[in-house]
């Protein structure tokens, strides 16, 4: 945990005239729900509204001079691939993002109005990812990784330095889970320093991959289905550098439905105004399933992204019968 903690300082000094310091945020709402003090660190509110601003970032700005000219490559869902282009412009660097053909139109609109050199490869995250390293090393360009790579990890892990700086105390963490980037780098670097802090991944039912190989000692393959979390589905690669860190850094895994986070999602529009996109809500469904559990506890919930098509959230916050009532 030291090396993530030590990975994410040097991050913090690399990116920190890049990003921006995001909101920690008073929930009263969810507060009473476990009657403790209960904060939302919105990392919707980062450059192009997602937390992946952070690793990528600091994976591009340690490059050297030949990797530069070389150029990039990348593979995501969406945000990750913003995140790569966003960092690609203010720094000057050329390169491919590969998607999955399913992959969210608004966040491709968003990719080609950064000017992203846009591909397309599978329905499947896992398949795209693959074959993007490919390419990478077919062409002689860096693959950046969404999650497995130390730079990207410590990147993600300049939230839990924040974190710290504003809350004296901290008794839990969560933090929506995909390949573990998020997670590993938060937790490194809190429990370097605050052992004693409960960290929680949090996941959809539909994609439990991390969750999954935790518990059988091993990265395998999990079912998955079609989930609102799209910034979190997928599988997890071979050799991931974050297997390790989740496995002895996570506390606890739970898992949500799909239900579960159209309510979450309703839940946080209603009571904060906020726009947050299905892989956020995961972790605000997380801490409603937990709050008997976490009674009288100061908790952080990782508000990831905003990056939901309009028409998708339009369909969620519409009065339905299985929505209501949203209040206590």
């Amino acid at each position: 945990m030291h090396a993530i903690r030590e990975l994410a300082l040097a991050a913090e000094k690399r990116i920190r005239p890049h990003i921006r310091r995001t909101p920690l945020e008073p929930a009263a709402d969810l507060g009473c729900e476990n009657g403790g003090r209960v904060y939302l660190k919105l990392e919707s509110m980062q450059h192009t509204g997602s937390f992946k601003v952070r690793g990528a970032l600091n994976r591009l700005l340690a490059l050297d001079e030949s990797e530069v000219r070389a150029g990039v490559v990348t593979a995501s869902s969406g945000n990750h691939g913003l995140a790569t282009a966003f960092g690609m412009n203010r720094l000057g660097i050329d390169g491919a993002i590969y998607l999955p053909e399913t992959a969210s139109p608004l966040k491709i609109r968003m990719l080609k109005d950064l000017g992203a050199a846009v591909r397309f490869h599978g329905t499947d995250c896992d398949h795209t990812e693959a074959f993007a390293r490919r390419q990478a090393e077919e062409t002689g360009k860096v693959y950046i990784s969404p999650y497995n790579d130390p730079y990207v990890v410590g990147g993600q892990g300049t939230i839990g330095l924040e974190i710290l700086d504003r809350l004296d105390k901290v008794d839990c963490i969560l933090a929506s889970v995909g390949g573990g980037g998020l997670i590993a780098g938060i937790a490194g670097a809190v429990k370097a320093v605050r052992p004693e802090t409960t960290i929680i991944g949090c996941l959809p039912e539909n994609s439990p991959a991390m969750a999954a190989s935790v518990q059988a000692g091993r990265i395998m393959d999990a079912p998955m289905k079609e989930t609102l979390s799209d910034g979190t589905a997928g599988g997890i690669e071979p050799g991931a550098v974050t297997f390790e860190a989740c496995t002895r850094l996570v506390d606890r895994w739970q898992l949500v439905s799909e239900k579960e986070i159209r309510r979450a999602m309703v839940r946080v529009f209603e009571e904060h105004r906020l726009v947050i996109e299905g892989a956020a809500a995961v972790t605000v469904a997380g801490f409603l399933k937990l709050a008997p559990r976490l009674a009288g506890k100061t908790t952080v919930i990782v508000i990831c992204g905003r990056n939901i098509d309009t028409a998708v959230f339009k369909g969620i916050v519409c009065p339905a019968a299985d929505l209501q009532p949203v209040f206590r």
